[in-house]
C-alpha cells in the first residue's frame, strides 16, 4: 500500500515512517496541506494519509472532502494535548496515532487500510482448479469477472492474475465500488478537471489513469449506480475516459478485472445492472468457491493467519492444534476466509499454552437469549430493537470488521454503515473498526 505523510519526517514521525516501510508500505511525503493536496490530485494510488496534528487535520479532511477524494486520514501526534486528538477525530480523522510510534499499532492501521491480505493459500483441489483457470487466462488482455460470496478472496485472486499477466510490471489499482459514496465514485474512477464542481481547485487523476499500463480492479461492481455504469461501458468500449468537467477524452491502456458477490446476470435481467456492461466485463468468468466447498484449505489458512497475527501483535507463534482444526473444519463459515481470519486473529489473542486450542476458538455470534426456548425470548420486543441488538452484537463479535459483519447479517456494507450511524446518533455504544483497536 502507499501512504502519504503530511509533516516533517524528523523525530517521531520519521520513526513512524520507517516502521511503515519495514511493514511493506511505500511512502510519499508533503511538508504542508497544500503540497499534500497536489500529491493527492496527481496520485490516485495513495491509500492512506498520516497527518501531523500541527498541520490542522480538520482543514486537511475538509479539503479532501471538497475535492471528492476518498481516502482515510489518520492524525498523528504526542499525547501531550489529548484535546487536540479528540478535535482531530471530531474533524473527521479516522483514527489517532500517538507518537512516539508503536510498531504494532502502525501495523494494525496499515492492515485495516489495506483491507485484505494478499497471500494466496491453496491446498484444496476445488480451489486449485479455480486458480489454474485464473492462470490460464492471466496472460491475455481479456476482461475477467470474478464471482463468489463475500470473504472468499476474490481480490486475492485478482492480484494473482495481475502478477501472472504481461502487465505485472505496471500498477495494480483496486477500487471498492461498495465503499465509495455515489457522489465520489465517478471522480474516483475518471478524475476531474479544475472547476468541475464546487471545491475542485485543480485537476485530479482518477483510478483509470493511475492504472495506465496495468490492471484496474473494480471490486463489488454490482454496487455501482446504473447511471455511472453507462460511462464505464463507454470507457471500456472506446478505451478512453472523460474526466468530470472535462471536454477532451483521455486515452487509457488498462486491463479490467471486476468482482461481484451477486449473480450479475440475474441483476441485469432485473434491471439493476446494464446487460451490455455485464457482457463486456464477462469475457472470462471465474467463480471462487466458498470455504465450505474447499475444506482442505482451512488448516493451511489457519496456520497462515496464526503466524501473521502473532507477528502483528508481537506474540509468540503458536500452532493450531489438531482438535481446533477439526472444530474449524466442521464450521459453516458464512463469512468464508474473512470470517476464518477474524476467528484465528481472536484465537491468537486468547490462546494459552504452546498451541491454539479449542478453547481459544470462538465461532460466530451467539444466539439471541431465549429462556423458554424457540422465539419466546423475543416476544414482546419491538422489531427495530431486535434488529439493532443483532447488528451491534454481530459487529462486536467480528472485532469491529464491518465487511465481515455485513456478510454474516446478509446486508450490504452501505446499509450496515447507515444503521450504525443511526445507532450512534441515538447514543448507542458502537464497536470501533479494527484500526481503532
Amino acid at each position: 500500500m502507499k501512504v502519504l505523510i503530511i509533516g516533517s519526517l524528523a523525530g517521531d514521525l520519521g520513526e513512524a515512517a520507517r516502521i511503515a516501510i519495514a511493514r511493506g508500505a511505500k511512502l510519499d511525503q508533503a511538508d504542508n496541506a497544500d503540497r499534500a493536496m497536489s500529491r493527492l490530485r496527481a496520485d490516485a494510488k495513495l491509500d492512506l494519509v498520516l497527518c501531523e496534528l500541527s498541520q490542522d487535520v480538520g482543514s486537511v479532511v475538509r479539503a479532501i472532502a471538497r475535492e471528492r477524494i476518498a481516502i482515510p486520514v489518520v492524525a498523528c501526534g504526542t499525547n501531550d494535548d489529548p484535546d487536540a486528538a479528540v478535535r482531530a477525530i471530531q474533524a473527521g480523522a479516522r483514527e489517532f496515532l500517538p507518537l512516539p510510534p508503536d510498531p504494532d499499532l502502525i501495523a494494525a492501521i496499515l492492515e485495516a487500510a489495506s483491507g485484505e491480505s494478499h497471500a494466496l493459500i491453496v491446498t484444496d483441489p476445488v480451489m486449485a482448479a479455480a486458480v489454474r483457470r485464473a492462470e490460464q487466462v492471466a496472460k491475455s488482455e481479456a476482461s475477467v469477472l470474478i464471482s463468489g460470496e463475500s470473504g472468499t478472496g476474490k481480490e486475492v485472486l485478482a492480484r494473482h492474475i495481475h502478477r501472472r499477466s504481461r502487465r505485472c510490471q505496471g500498477p495494480f489499482v483496486a477500487l471498492n465500488c461498495a465503499a465509495i459514496p455515489e457522489n465520489l465514485l465517478e471522480s474516483e474512477l475518471f478524475g476531474h478537471e479544475k472547476g468541475a464542481f464546487s471545491g475542485a481547485l485543480a485537476r485530479r487523476i482518477g483510478k483509470f489513469e493511475a492504472a495506465q499500463g496495468g490492471t484496474l480492479l473494480l471490486d463489488e461492481i454490482s454496487e455501482m449506480d446504473v447511471r455511472l455504469q453507462a460511462k464505464l461501458l463507454r470507457a471500456l468500449q472506446e478505451r478512453e475516459i472523460d474526466r468530470v468537467g472535462g471536454d477532451t477524452p483521455v486515452k487509457v491502456n488498462v486491463r479490467i478485472l471486476a468482482t461481484t458477490n451477486r449473480d450479475l446476470l440475474a441483476e441485469a435481467r432485473a434491471g439493476r445492472f446494464r446487460e451490455d456492461l455485464y457482457f463486456r466485463l464477462n469475457v472470462v468468468s471465474l467463480a471462487v468457491p466458498s470455504l465450505r466447498e474447499r475444506p482442505g484449505d482451512i488448516a493451511a489458512l489457519s496456520e497462515h493467519f496464526a503466524r501473521k497475527y502473532a507477528d502483528v501483535n508481537g506474540l509468540p507463534y503458536r500452532p493450531v492444534s489438531q482438535a481446533a482444526i477439526m472444530r474449524l473444519t466442521a464450521h459453516a463459515w458464512r463469512g468464508n476466509v474473512r470470517e476464518l481470519e477474524n476467528t484465528i486473529h481472536r484465537a491468537v489473542l486468547l490462546a494459552e499454552g504452546k498451541e491454539i486450542g479449542v478453547d481459544a476458538v470462538e465461532l460466530g455470534p451467539p444466539a439471541a437469549p431465549a429462556p423458554t426456548g424457540g422465539i419466546a425470548g423475543l416476544v414482546g420486543r419491538r422489531m427495530d430493537e431486535v434488529e439493532r441488538d443483532l447488528i451491534i452484537e454481530t459487529v462486536g463479535r467480528t472485532l469491529g470488521n464491518r465487511t465481515h459483519a455485513a456478510t454474516i447479517l446478509g446486508i450490504s456494507i452501505r446499509a450496515l454503515r447507515n444503521k450504525l450511524k443511526d445507532y450512534a446518533a441515538q447514543g448507542m455504544p458502537i464497536p470501533p473498526p479494527p484500526m481503532a483497536a
